[in-house]
């Protein structure tokens, strides 16, 4: 599938269809994050996982991501957030950071900081449709619902969870 093939002002993000195939571009990248959330709050997708090195160019401080992580959120439904550095969400993602402290009880945050550069996916993976970048520096990305690339990134991404540690706490206590 060409880039030419998704355009998001073409329909509602909730209508329309996850794309398939290899793309490419820094801007689409933040356009099928946006599509995927919004895609997962109207199907009620009842597991998610964000996984980047430190998520410094994804949209999740927008509105709308936001948004659409709310309408997503409901009992059962569980949200996993994998990075190297927690650091740039922080600071460039505050609506999203105050979003997990309300729905902290769906949402577990993993630090891999063992990972060394390249080895943490930069992905958005669900029961049903996977993007992995494998490229961010140029924007590659592959999008699939194949079962064999489906089950070949979770299996990754389970690799990078079971040695992460218990990262961004919804609260922070103090003297």
């Amino acid at each position: 599938m060409s880039t030419d093939a998704f355009s998001p002002s073409d329909a509602s993000p909730a209508l329309q269809p996850l794309p398939e195939g290899r793309l490419q571009g820094r801007q689409l990248f933040g356009d099928l994050v946006r599509l995927a959330l919004a895609t997962a709050a109207a199907e009620g997708w009842p597991r998610l996982v964000l996984c980047d090195p430190d998520f410094s160019d994804w949209p999740l401080g927008e509105r709308a991501a936001v948004a659409s992580l709310q309408a997503w959120a409901r009992r059962g439904r569980v949200l996993h957030v994998m990075g190297q550095d927690f650091g740039p969400l922080r600071l460039q993602h505050p609506r999203f950071v105050q979003w997990r402290v309300t729905w902290a009880h769906l949402i577990e945050v993993r630090a891999c900081t063992s990972a060394v550069a390249g080895d943490l996916p930069s992905a958005i993976w669900s029961p049903g449709w996977t993007l992995e970048r494998i490229d961010a520096s140029r924007g590659v990305m592959v999008a699939r619902r194949d079962a064999r690339r489906h089950v070949a990134l979770a299996e990754r991404l389970d690799h990078w969870w079971q040695k992460g540690s218990p990262s961004l706490p919804p609260s922070t206590l103090g003297l």
